[in-house]
């Protein structure tokens, strides 16, 4: 019997980077997941205005696509299976909500059910510098199981473009939420140049 694509839910707050969400949402689609997304009010400004994407063009990219203010949805639920959960990006405030166990909307309840499953929460943290807040936000939920992932880009492969960096991210973020198919580039070690 054929198994059912993984299910990825993808949450988009409030911070700059909101490219990482969209190409998230783009390749998982691409490699036949099945993404739910949720996407704050803030996240929303930033991906008009980073992206010009409007909510429809936006929700058109996810298979299934909530409101954050519900709570009631699917997604909302442990009895929901899902491989893991990404938040791409990660705004300070939702990093807070998260450290705390604060379910005030969809996106930190769909985040509080992943830790509470043992499922796999990537956080694509964006704020720099960070103050003792951040960091002790990033340290709890480190503790209570959610990987702290800043969408930071490597140079080791030599990245022509930011379409690149940004790719490479994501490839990465998928393999961490375990989702078959995602192909980061391996580090070859260092060749000798002569």
């Amino acid at each position: 019997m054929p198994s059912a694509p993984a299910r990825l839910v993808v949450g988009i707050s409030g911070a700059t980077g909101a490219i990482y969400g969209v190409k998230l949402l783009e390749r998982a689609r691409a490699l036949g997941v099945d993404t739910h997304l949720v996407v704050t009010p803030a996240g929303m400004l930033n991906v008009h205005h980073e992206l010009g994407l409007d909510r429809q063009g936006l929700e058109r990219l996810a298979s299934v696509s909530h409101a954050p203010g519900d709570v009631g949805a699917c997604i909302a639920s442990g009895s929901f299976d899902t491989a893991a959960m990404v938040v791409a990006p990660c705004s300070m405030r939702t990093l807070a909500a998260v450290a705390q166990g604060l379910s005030d909307n969809l996106l930190t309840r769909a985040a509080d059910v992943a830790l509470k499953e043992r499922r796999r929460l990537v956080l694509m943290v964006r704020e720099t510098p960070f103050n003792l807040a951040h960091l002790r936000n990033m340290t709890a939920a480190t503790e209570m199981g959610a990987v702290i992932f800043p969408p930071l880009p490597a140079f080791y492969h030599r990245p022509q473009s930011v379409d690149e960096m940004v790719a490479e991210g994501v490839e990465r973020v998928l393999q961490l939420a375990g989702i078959p198919g995602a192909r980061p580039k391996p580090w070859q070690g260092l060749r000798d140049a002569s």
